[in-house]
């Protein structure tokens, strides 16, 4: 039996509906006895969507963590943000403050003074703006911990998807693809899922092509030069691994229960039916890290920003899964 875990929570865009998801996560009566949440961002920018959002709380600025207090809403302000920033609109100040929001939370991550991260979105042309170069939290978390190579796995009610290439154009995606990355990024989601308490995950593996090539007529071999090979290592090896299998037919096996995780070649292979079936409980956990990471599966969602009308379900879901992986005994709990 522990104290509770603390969970970093940065606050995104400050644009987007960023503010707005993480105050309303920050708040929310599930999560307010299982951990002890620290927003990273900006104490005005958080009062502002408390207003929005008609939330009545304290939003106090802190100075670290040791500065916690149970029962208001505590923020590691950076200071970053203009009081009248637009929301809504692109914004090179706000790509940047993302940038550093992320930044502070991987450091205390890094240093163990929080127990996970859990990210609001962030918007990359904005962040490019800025001049941090990165194509999304995937990779920009991997360059702050030195990690090599992570990957992005989604995971909703009905259906997990780790990918094997995420924030490239499909022609350089393909040829990213050799069976060394498509095993290492297998057995991470397989490692992912056993953390999870799937004992033996059942993992389905997408082709690339139409068909899964069907025997040559679809596509230049690559099914069986790029994934067939690491897909029979891993089977020699024990695992519950099958394929490669015909996209929409993995995802329609995963969607009865035949599969705990289905692995996508591309991004789209795999956002596509995950926000189909559940984008508004979806979340996005970095699997490799050296730290905890979770994060909604959405957007900025500058059409709404400032609205008050943003669906705040899919961030108190990353949040809550953040709790569970941050792999503390909370009290009371056996």
């Amino acid at each position: 039996m522990t104290a509770l875990p603390i969970i970093a929570v940065t606050m995104g865009d400050g644009a987007g509906v960023g503010p707005e998801i993480s105050l309303a996560a920050a708040v929310d009566n599930s999560l307010a006895l299982d951990a002890e949440i620290i927003i990273v961002g900006d104490t005005n920018r958080l009062r502002q969507a408390a207003q929005i959002l008609g939330i009545s709380a304290e939003i106090v600025s802190i100075d670290g963590v040791d500065d916690y207090r149970a029962g208001r809403v505590n923020v590691i302000d950076l200071g970053l943000l203009p009081q009248d920033l637009p929301w809504g609109q692109l914004s090179a100040v706000a790509g940047d403050a993302a940038f550093h929001y992320v930044r502070v939370a991987c450091g205390l991550a890094m240093a163990g003074q929080v127990n996970a991260i859990c990210t609001a979105p962030l918007n990359k042309e904005a962040l490019h703006a800025a001049g941090h170069r990165y194509p999304g939290h995937t990779e920009l978390l991997a360059a702050l911990t030195n990690t090599p190579e992570v990957s992005m796995l989604l995971s909703t009610p009905k259906v997990k998807v780790i990918h094997v290439t995420t924030h490239l154009g499909l022609i350089d995606a393909v040829a990213r693809i050799e069976p060394g990355l498509v095993e290492r990024t297998i057995r991470r989601g397989w490692s992912a899922m056993r953390a999870s308490g799937v004992e033996r995950p059942r993992i389905g593996v997408c082709a690339i092509n139409p068909h899964a090539g069907e025997n040559g007529l679809f596509g230049y071999g690559e099914e069986a030069e790029k994934i067939a090979p690491a897909i029979e290592l891993l089977k020699a090896e024990g695992m519950d691994v099958h394929g490669p299998l015909p996209a929409d037919t993995a995802f329609f096996l995963a969607g009865r229960g035949d599969y705990d995780l289905i692995v996508a070649m591309y991004h789209d292979q795999g956002h596509g039916p995950v926000k189909v079936l559940g984008i508004e409980a979806g979340t996005n956990i970095t699997v490799g890290l050296p730290v905890i990471r979770t994060s909604v599966d959405h957007g900025t969602a500058f059409d709404i920003a400032g609205t008050g009308r943003v669906d705040t379900r899919s961030m108190i879901e990353a949040l809550r899964q953040a709790i569970d992986l941050s792999g503390v005994v909370r009290e009371g709990d056996s």
